[in-house]
């Protein structure tokens, strides 16, 4: 069975999972679950493979929806909101960052060179073609894009896991600084390192098929 951990004194809840249920073709991937995302820190979501964690993310702004249960929002059903609202409020970043055609400055838009700077890329390579990045940079890239939007809260699905460990010490900290400077911050991880990192742990655990 999935069982959260939240630390003390949490304070307001962002959101709420509540008896939710997502099916798979075969059985289902998350089974009654329940758990709080605290409105301030970082929440971190750790588990085995298989056992979910994508899928949670990926229902707070709607990417899915479940086939039961309820995603609240704020104390509201996901399902109540504008999606368009709802996603740019809730901003997604994938494990395998996304580059679109042109340059980093039409990637990430806004006041480039500020957004480059807080996620700690040199603001010279806004003229830079983005398909041109390393790996981690484009990462970067990625959470500037998804900063530009002034969201609510970032959701991130296993940012650090195809990155050096040069690359993912430094996303990690900038995490952890988004996460400080008020934002909310939910990730999935496989890393149990990012359970220290975190300020709230939720830890999903596959679910078990019934015996025949």
């Amino acid at each position: 069975m999935e069982r959260a951990e939240q630390g003390p004194e949490a304070g307001p809840i962002r959101f709420e999972y509540r008896d939710v249920c997502v099916h798979g073709d075969h059985g289902p991937i998350i089974d009654h679950f329940s758990a709080v995302v605290p409105a301030k820190g970082l929440t971190v979501i750790v588990g085995s493979s298989g056992a979910g964690k994508t899928t949670l993310v990926r229902l707070l702004n709607r990417l899915d929806d479940p086939d039961g249960g309820t995603v609240l929002f704020e104390g509201r059903d996901v399902r109540d909101y504008d999606v368009l609202e709802l996603r740019r409020r809730v901003q997604s970043v994938g494990q395998v960052p996304v580059t679109f055609p042109g340059s980093v400055a039409d990637n990430v838009g806004g006041e480039t060179a500020d957004l480059l700077t807080r996620v700690g890329l040199d603001p010279m390579l806004a003229d830079r073609e983005a398909d041109r990045l390393s790996v981690g940079e484009a990462q970067r890239m990625a959470l500037a894009r998804s900063l530009a939007l002034s969201p609510d809260v970032l959701a991130l699905d296993e940012p650090t896991s195809a990155l050096d460990m040069a690359n993912k010490t430094g996303i990690e900290r900038l995490i952890r600084e988004l996460a400080d400077s008020g934002l909310t911050v939910v990730m999935v991880s496989h890393d149990p390192r990012h359970a220290d990192l975190a300020d709230y742990v939720i830890e999903v655990q596959p679910h078990k098929k019934e015996e025949p």
